[in-house]
């Protein structure tokens, strides 16, 4: 009798153990800014399919990739371009080679009621515009766009003393949306967002004015090292079909 109990005893404590081993599963993702609004529902979704957490980190595609370089303990990252991604590749801290999700589609946005942004970005030349907002290109892809941008409307060299720089597309949408800046460049994906849908108005920028904005995610060496099932979960449910319906919602390109 007394054997049986402890056998009971031992039993429940292991599935205890497993139960609680099981909800404590969590995958740490590092996240462009720009996809923040898109992530958001995509781990909604993906938490309630696989009742397993995401941690989501947001930031510049650069300043991650020089954190994963110094070794944070990222899982998954998912950036606004191919080349952070390959960087990390190359320098063999990823467990295989980028793979693109969406391409990014970059937008000129106002909060002032008095601007209506036009696609040939003639508007910017106007005395009343003068701060005008992009992410740092050094650290940002949407920054890199924003520069292309102005120099295929040859408006890079006039315009370049009212630029001002956010650190992120987050930060560069709060400089538009605080009317800090007058105007600024930003992903498409913000402006069709719940928090600022509906405010201000914007006009996409002709994609032949920058260079396609091929967003690629990669499945960290910390990851399939250390949290092999939960990161490889993650990862493949970027390249989903249901994933594939956010992307769009938020204005993403989506290749089928």
């Amino acid at each position: 009798m007394k054997k049986d109990i402890i056998r009971i005893l031992f039993m429940f404590c292991f599935l205890a153990g497993f139960i609680s081993a099981k909800s404590q599963k969590k995958v740490t993702v590092a996240v462009a800014a720009n996809m923040q609004y898109a992530m958001n529902e995509l781990k909604a979704k993906f938490e309630k399919e696989t009742g397993i957490k995401v941690e989501v980190i947001i930031g510049s595609s650069g300043k991650f990739t020089q954190q994963i370089q110094e070794g944070a303990p990222f899982d998954v990252f998912i950036s606004a371009d191919t080349k952070y991604p390959q960087t990390l590749w190359q320098s063999k801290l990823t467990a295989d080679t980028p793979k693109v999700y969406a391409n990014g589609v970059l937008v000129l946005w106002t909060a002032r009621n008095d601007l209506k942004p036009e696609v040939s970005l003639q508007l910017l030349l106007m005395d009343n515009v003068k701060k005008i907002a992009i992410a740092n290109p050094k650290t940002a892809p949407y920054g890199i766009a924003a520069e292309e941008a102005l120099k295929h409307y040859n408006l890079y060299n006039t315009l370049q003393k009212k630029l001002v720089y956010g650190e992120s597309i987050t930060q560069t949408n709060q400089f538009i949306m605080s009317q800090s800046a007058d105007i600024g460049f930003t992903a498409k994906s913000a402006v069709l967002s719940d928090e600022m849908r509906g405010q201000g108005s914007w006009v996409e920028v002709a994609h032949n004015a920058y260079s396609p904005i091929e967003q690629a995610a990669v499945m960290l060496k910390h990851g399939a090292e250390t949290n092999k099932e939960a990161s490889e979960k993650f990862y493949s449910y970027l390249y989903s079909s249901e994933a594939k319906k956010v992307y769009k919602k938020f204005g993403y390109i989506v290749k089928q």
